[in-house]
């Protein structure tokens, strides 16, 4: 109860003085992993947390689930064919080689991990974090078209990522195990990808038909109609349980299939999330502080090193190559490139990775990288945000009016 009345009591004094830290450069996930890190001072807060560690795992795998359908459902797919394709680069050609570069500078880095073990650690890794960037994304000084892009990627790459993530973790464990590399791809096809994807479109079509339906004849009341939407991701979670498919693949499934029968579904999913999901966001972080305050003394130069790699060269460069040939400048590039940081759904996918992985080697070392990563993401794209913006803005006011980042944008991601 300690961990639960602490973060309780820091949720309420922040909401008192929310809009006056917007102004400063501390931001929501720095503030709480602080706070999160500052209780270890009490020894009982560490023993809940290892007493609870089924609860909180559960906590984060229904808050991923609910991201990534959330996120899915009010992804409008014209606007990525829209932007000049600057969002499908970024989710294409750059996820993938920021997956294979993260690869490579963990089997440079660390001698004992395998290349699926690499993989793993890549993969937790690839998403970008919306929350950590948001005071990006609704800067008025950036230009419509890189918000939009930053935006559109750091909503879809976690989706993304998780068939990766479960592909190297069964890869890794097969070979650990010494089975057949074949039988557990063809296995992992089946009943992750294949199981998630029907299961996504079973909930997704028919929830959203109904809900469609319902609208259109008046059955539903507007604010119960989020319940309706909700029951949807929850719905995946339980299906996919029953039948061993990944409940991450279903829920985001679901969250495009449910748009071909009640097109509103975003805009009821990001009324429910915007206030829910800012809470479990929170706690996240505050848990995370909590994890890197009992691990600190574990953070070697080669961790921290690897850290560094991974928010610059297995970013940046991966997404230079994937924009090359669009016409960016220089500090457009390179604002991309930086501002891809590191959170909520890494924070996530370890734990998950944590739960399913069948004692790897690797195992602590990939724990160890995650949480290095993203406690350097929380204070350098926290710090860095707001003059970075200052920065990039002033480079763009002396482009010319038909540079590419002024591109108009006329359909909104969000509905």
């Amino acid at each position: 109860m300690l961990i639960a009345a602490a973060f309780t009591l820091l949720v309420f004094a922040y909401s008192l003085v929310s809009r006056r830290l917007e102004s400063t450069l501390i931001s929501a996930p720095m503030l709480f992993t602080a706070a999160g890190a500052l209780m270890l001072l009490f020894p009982e807060a560490a023993s809940e947390l290892s007493i609870d560690r089924k609860a909180l795992l559960l906590i984060a795998e229904v808050g991923l689930v609910m991201t990534l359908f959330t996120d899915a459902s009010h992804i409008n797919r014209r606007a990525l064919q829209d932007n000049h394709k600057l969002p499908v680069r970024l989710l294409s050609a750059g996820m993938l080689l920021t997956i294979l570069l993260g690869a490579a500078a963990a089997m440079a880095c660390f001698a004992g991990l395998s290349w699926w073990e690499a993989g793993i650690l890549a993969a937790i890794l690839a998403p970008t974090d919306a929350g950590l960037g948001q005071v990006i994304v609704n800067s008025p000084r950036v230009p419509a078209r890189i918000r939009q892009a930053l935006n559109v990627e750091a909503g879809l790459n976690d989706g993304l990522a998780v068939p990766f993530l479960m592909l190297f973790i069964a890869l890794a464990a097969a070979i650990e195990e010494g089975v057949g590399a074949r039988g557990v791809l063809a296995r992992f096809l089946l009943e992750q990808i294949g199981y998630g994807t029907v299961i996504g479109l079973a909930i997704g079509l028919g929830g959203g038909l109904l809900m469609g339906l319902a609208q259109r004849r008046q059955w539903m009341s507007p604010e119960l109609g989020q319940l309706g939407v909700v029951a949807m991701p929850l719905l995946c979670i339980l299906a996919a349980e029953e039948s061993g498919a990944s409940m991450f693949i279903a829920a985001f499934v679901a969250g495009l299939a449910a748009q071909v029968g009640f097109p509103k579904v975003g805009r009821h999913s990001v009324e429910f999330t915007e206030g829910w999901g800012q809470l479990f966001n929170f706690f996240v972080f505050f848990l995370f502080g909590l994890l890197i305050a009992r691990n600190s003394d574990d953070f070697t130069p080669v961790v921290m090193l690897y850290a560094l790699l991974s928010l610059t060269v297995v970013r940046m460069l991966p997404v230079a190559v994937a924009v090359a040939g669009i016409g960016l400048s220089r500090p457009t590039v390179l604002f991309l490139g930086w501002f891809g940081p590191r959170g909520l759904a890494s924070i996530v996918l370890g734990l998950v990775y944590l739960e399913k992985q069948p004692n790897l080697p690797g195992e602590n070392t990939i724990r160890l990288a995650v949480m290095a990563t993203v406690l350097l993401s929380v204070v350098a794209h926290g710090l860095s945000a707001k003059p970075g913006i200052e920065r990039y803005a002033r480079s763009c006011e002396a482009l010319p009016p038909q540079a590419p980042e002024h591109a108009a944008i006329d359909i909104p991601v969000k509905e």
